[in-house]
């Protein structure tokens, strides 16, 4: 049997980020949220059917082995951040560990904790020595609650830059929310949070992955088309899509055979100009997490 490394060294071997960057967008795509894969399911085959050219994995406990591994076999194609359970003890040890042996972020982290909790602030204050984004899945009453306080917070933790993802952060681009309903539709109310905070704060940007990310781009493409536009420097192209192939293989409820990285730059080419669908697909991450390209 094949050690784990070899075997995806071996599945790498023939695909280089030049072949990745052959797709029918209208420049290149890095994948700012890219979940490893379970079993022998390929990373490289979602990036392949989507038509990105290079993805940072965010590891969940248990597969940083892997995604060391998919790094070390193909540093053209992926980078990675890193992960640990913030409510233990050894969480920042673990963080700090993983951020000197290479990672380039912190995220995503998806813990039932306030966002302005202890557990939090020293995950922050770590983000801000290491000058390294945290990728923040905001879904309240579950994940990171409080996000009315989010204001507050990015204004106590100025040198830390953070990345606002998932249900919460998405529906709070209106001014109206129902923290209960994880997808909301309908006509978007002006003034919402999120809006407001990437207007307001340097050190936040929002990643655009998941249904909720494309859920917001769809559900009022007249706000969607003016809040891409207005906020074009501080949006991320993000998929968190499960689905195996890019194509939407083994996707299932409301996206069942969709690709939600896919769906959301289909969404973006139709409500942006090349220019700026480069920045938000392009070049606004690798700027941000100094990725290097060439």
């Amino acid at each position: 049997m094949l050690d784990r490394r070899k075997f995806i060294g071996a599945a790498l071997a023939a695909v280089s980020s030049t072949q990745l960057r052959a797709q029918s967008w209208s420049s290149q795509v890095l994948d700012v949220h890219f979940h490893p894969r379970h079993g022998e399911d390929r990373e490289i085959d979602h990036l392949k059917g989507a038509g990105i050219a290079k993805a940072v994995l965010l590891p969940s406990l248990g597969s940083e082995e892997r995604v060391r591994g998919l790094v070390a076999a193909s540093p053209r194609v992926f980078a990675r951040f890193c992960n640990a359970d913030v409510r233990l003890p050894d969480a920042i040890d673990k963080l700090r560990s993983q951020l000197t042996g290479g990672a380039i972020g912190m995220g995503e982290l998806k813990y039932p904790v306030e966002i302005d909790g202890p557990e939090m602030r020293r995950v922050y204050d770590l983000a801000a020595e290491f000058r390294v984004p945290v990728l923040m899945h905001y879904q309240e009453g579950a994940f990171n609650s409080g996000f009315a306080r989010l204001p507050a917070l990015l204004k106590a933790h100025p040198g830390t830059t953070f990345i606002g993802h998932a249900n919460s952060w998405w529906a709070h681009i209106s001014a109206e929310v129902d923290d209960k309903v994880g997808y909301p539709t309908g006509p978007i109310k002006p003034g919402g949070i999120t809006d407001k905070v990437l207007a307001d704060y340097p050190n936040v940007y929002g990643d655009l992955s998941a249904n909720s990310g494309r859920n917001a781009l769809a559900r009022d493409s007249d706000f969607a088309a003016a809040f891409l536009a207005r906020h074009k420097s501080k949006l991320l192209f993000g998929s968190d899509c499960p689905c195996r192939d890019g194509m939407g293989a083994g996707q299932t409820g409301t996206m069942a055979g969709k690709c939600i990285a896919r769906e959301t730059l289909t969404l973006l080419t139709r409500m942006t100009s090349p220019d700026v669908f480069r920045m938000i697909a392009w070049d606004n991450g690798v700027k941000l997490l100094k990725i290097h390209v060439g």
